[in-house]
Order: structure tokens, then sequence, then C-alpha cells
């Protein structure tokens, strides 16, 4: 008799604030088989795990993949093909730099059924925490997440001439290694260098650090304060906010000089 096929829930986890998980993620946990979860997920999120449920880490750090993206998806496609139930848990969204789009276009060419269970992502709740609304009544109008780094290092890929021009807000994700390339392309496509900027470290969590800066000076104010990732970059007049909506208690907070 042939095997009947499990199911895999590419779940979002949230940005790092275990509270920000949604129900359905909870309930998705709770009755998993497998969880196979990345770096970025807050681990106290795994007590909600069945006491014999197999847990497996596939955490990513820039520079140092302990499992591949290719292993990860032998990974899913063998577990469900053995009928479990998966639990793919990742960090903030899936399918907002989770790669959550890849995984579920394999299932899909396998005949593995799938469901998503979106996140809230660090590219808003982040600056949220820091008391940067991404949008504001004549302030930001529109945003954009970007990506910070690509395969071949820098997002050169992108057009940011668009993003400097036609974006009010932008939210950029893993761009720390990169900022100053970033910040320049920005200034060369005509964003205005005074233009305020935050780099949010940990956000949401007990660990969260913002720093803020303009384009011209951010990246020395970030190496001043030794920045790493996680953080997420919020580029926009909508940074000025944050002297007056902070509220989020946080472990370090430079202000612009």
């Amino acid at each position: 008799m042939e095997q009947k096929k499990g199911k895999v829930y590419l779940v979002g986890a949230g940005p790092g604030d275990p509270d920000l998980i949604t129900v359905k993620a909870i309930k998705f946990i709770q009755l998993a088989d497998v969880i196979v979860y990345d770096r970025l997920v807050n681990p106290v999120l795994l007590k909600y795990a069945k006491h014999d449920g197999e847990i497996i880490y596939c955490g990513k750090e820039p520079g140092n993949h302990c499992v591949s993206q290719d292993a990860i998806h032998e990974l899913l496609l063998d577990k469900a093909m053995a009928g479990k139930s998966v639990v793919r848990l990742k960090g903030g969204d899936p399918f907002v730099f989770g790669r959550g789009g890849e995984e579920a276009m394999v299932l899909a060419e396998y005949g593995i059924e799938f469901e998503v269970v979106p996140g809230i992502t660090s590219g808003i709740a982040a600056p949220a925490y820091a008391g940067i609304p991404v949008t504001y009544r004549d302030v930001s109008q529109s945003f954009a997440v970007v990506t910070g780094h690509c395969v071949s290092g820098k997002p050169k890929n992108i057009r940011w001439d668009y993003l400097a021009q036609g974006v009010d807000t932008l939210a950029i994700y893993m761009g720390i290694k990169n900022l100053p390339y970033i910040c320049s392309q920005l200034e060369l496509c005509g964003k205005d260098p005074h233009t305020p900027v935050a780099v949010i470290q940990q956000g949401t969590t007990g660990e969260q650090r913002t720093v803020i800066g303009t384009l011209e000076t951010i990246t020395n104010i970030v190496e001043e304060n030794r920045m790493s990732n996680p953080s997420i970059i919020i580029i926009g007049e909508v940074v000025n906010l944050s002297s007056k909506l902070a509220w989020f208690p946080e472990k370090i907070r430079i202000p612009a000089k």
C-alpha cells in the first residue's frame, strides 16, 4: 500500500518577540510531527511542540550555512513523503526574503500539499517598536522592502534610482555589511544625503538597539556602536518621528548627532 503523503506548513514565526506569533502558527506547531526551524526563530516558540515531535535546526548565518537550501528542500520532501506533518518555521514572514517561495515551488513540483501561514515581518515590526511608522500621512505615502544582500554580495541589480526618487520609506533587510554601498547608491541617484536613517538591531526583543543618523553619517555611527546582524535599516523622513513615538525600552538608543 502506498504511503500517504504528509503536508508541509510554511509558517512565519514573527520578528523575535514570541508574543507576535499568530494563533494559527501556534496551532500548527502544536500538531506537527516535525519542526524544521531557522536561526532567527525565537526558541521559546519550540515549547509549543508536542513531546514526541522531531525538532530540526537548519539555521543560517551570513557566510555560514550549516544546512544548504537544497538540503532543506530534500529534508522537507523526505519527511512529507514519509507521511509526516511538517512545520517549516521561519523568522518573520515565509515569503519576505525567507525563501519560502522556493520551498513551496519544490513542494508543488513533487505533489506535496502545503499551506502558508504569514508572519509579521521585521521590516514593519522593528520600526514599530522603535517608534517609526513606515507610513504617515503627509510624510510617507509609500514604502518598499528591499534586500541589502544578494548571492554575489552587493545588491547591484536593484533599481536604486527608482527607490531613491519614487518611494518615501525604505526597509532594507540584511544590509549591514553593504550599508556604505547602499547609502552611496541612493545619494548617487539623487537622494538627499541628509535623509534620516535608523538601524534597528534585534528588533522587538529585549536586546533591541537603535541608532539614528543620515545617509551621510549612518555608516560611521553603525561602526562606532558595533551594530550587527540581524538588523533592519529604515530610510526616510518617518525616522524623525521616533523622537516622539519611541515606546519600547531598549538596551541602547543613539539619536542623530
